[in-house]
Parts: C-alpha cells; sequence; structure tokens
C-alpha cells in the first residue's frame, strides 16, 4: 500500500523510502512547484541524484506522466536514467514496469521515463511532456534548447536546468543572468556541499588554477579563453543610440538571437 504522506512530499519520500537525507538546498528543490528551474551548482554537488529523485517521484505516484532525460550525450543522460532506476528498486511498493530497457522506463500507470542525447533531431516528435530534465545544460546546443521547450505548451509542465557553468555563452548563462523572474534560481557551491572535503578544493585550486576552479566549484561564469574580446567588453559596446549601417534593420524574428549572443 502506497504511503499517503510520501505520495505528496518528495523529501519524505526521499527519507523513508530511499534511506536519503536531502541537504536543504536539495529539500527547497524538491518541494518546488516552479515550472522553470534553473540550477547553477558545483561539481559533484548532488543535482543530478536530486533531479533523479523528483523525476521518479512525479512518475511513480502521477499518473500518465512524461518525464524526458536530455544531456549533450546518451552516455550522460542513461547516467541519470540508471539513478531513476536505482530508485524504482529502492521503494517500498516495487512499480509495475510494463517495459522496461536501459533507455526506456514505462509503469503500469501509464507514466514513462525517457532518455535521450541531447540532438535536436532526436527530440522533435514527443509532446505533452510532463516534466524535461537537462543535464550539464552548459555543453547542450542552443538549437536543441530552443526545439524542447514548445513540448511543454500543452502540457504546460517543467523544465529543469542543470550544470556546472561553461563560459558567458549560450542559453544556461543567458537564462541563469537575463531569463527573468519566470525562473526559480538555486546556485550551490562547494562550500555548500558538507560531502565536499575542504582538503580536496584546496588541491583542486593550486592543480586548476584560479579561474577554472571558480568554474569548477564557484559556479562562476568565465570568460572562455578562446574569446577574442570579453562579454562585457561586448556588452558595454551595444547601446541604441547609434544609427543602424544598413537601411534595412535586423527582423525581429531573428533579433533576439542576436542580443543573446552580445552581436
Amino acid at each position: 500500500m502506497i504511503d499517503l504522506l510520501t505520495s505528496l512530499d518528495p523529501v519524505m519520500f526521499a527519507r523513508e523510502d530511499l534511506d536519503f537525507e536531502p541537504d536543504p538546498w536539495q529539500q527547497q528543490v524538491l518541494r518546488s512547484e516552479s515550472k522553470r528551474m534553473i540550477f547553477n551548482c558545483c561539481r559533484q554537488s548532488g543535482k543530478s541524484t536530486t533531479a533523479a529523485i523528483k523525476a521518479s517521484h512525479r512518475a511513480l505516484f502521477y499518473a500518465n506522466q512524461l518525464v524526458l532525460i536530455l544531456s549533450p550525450s546518451l552516455r550522460q543522460s542513461g547516467e541519470m536514467f540508471r539513478k531513476i532506476s536505482a530508485i524504482e528498486q529502492m521503494v517500498k511498493v516495487k512499480p509495475k514496469k510494463v517495459e522496461d530497457s536501459k533507455l526506456f522506463m514505462a509503469l503500469d500507470n501509464g507514466s514513462r521515463v525517457i532518455s535521450l542525447p541531447g540532438k535536436e533531431g532526436t527530440v522533435r516528435g514527443y509532446s505533452g511532456v510532463n516534466l524535461i530534465i537537462i543535464d550539464e545544460d552548459a555543453q547542450v546546443d542552443d538549437d536543441m534548447y530552443r526545439a524542447i521547450r514548445p513540448m511543454l505548451a500543452v502540457s504546460e509542465g517543467t523544465l529543469l536546468l542543470l550544470s556546472t557553468p561553461r563560459g558567458k555563452r549560450g542559453h544556461f548563462f543567458y537564462e541563469w543572468h537575463e531569463g527573468g523572474d519566470t525562473w526559480e534560481r538555486v546556485e550551490v557551491t562547494a562550500n555548500d556541499c558538507p560531502r565536499i572535503n575542504k582538503q580536496f578544493l584546496e588541491e583542486e585550486r593550486r592543480t586548476l588554477g584560479e579561474r577554472w576552479y571558480r568554474q569548477e566549484y564557484e559556479c562562476s561564469f568565465e570568460e572562455m579563453e578562446d574569446g577574442v574580446m570579453s562579454y562585457d567588453a561586448i556588452t558595454a559596446a551595444i547601446t541604441d543610440d547609434v544609427e543602424p549601417l544598413f537601411s534595412s534593420p535586423v527582423s525581429e524574428d531573428v533579433r533576439p538571437l542576436f542580443e543573446r549572443r552580445g552581436e
């Protein structure tokens, strides 16, 4: 028999069924009802585990849910899918699976969990998606990100973006800094994670250097090494006070693309 409390509260689900005590920020995420969440988190902070618990709770206790897991590669999205599969095996009341493979799971309540690589051509065709999780989102192509958003239009589903920063470019950087109030933003640095040893962090700082350390462990959006000009220099040079060089202005349907890239 399904426990009512764990079915209503993902934090209690983690504690009672998975014997997992979430950190305070993880409790916030698990209980959040926000439709748009973006996690700017350091390596090994537990962001993928948190998303896997949230996805499992949705699939187990809500009928007819479609959950998509995406990442830059099928191997990476498969890793999160394996976490979800492991969670399904740990719950007290085992779900009945209609179909089960390394990348696809269908439960008898009508819910499905599907793992996909983060390429535009592989994700088109899905509709009515209830939850989309993009892991290592800063490394996912912008075209793929644009392709998945319409899947949430009718279902009014939830979108989770998880990543460590990867420079001052792309949709992850844009949504974090300029995405507006629709996003619930969660930042977790290495200093916020009790499982990361301080001595290890000092060793990483010495080995990686300050710029890479700030990016990997302090959630800092650093300038790209191959950049000719800094992001701040480009944005500072943009002004509406200068007349355009060409008679025909940039078409309105492509203007957001130029604005996002700082061009």
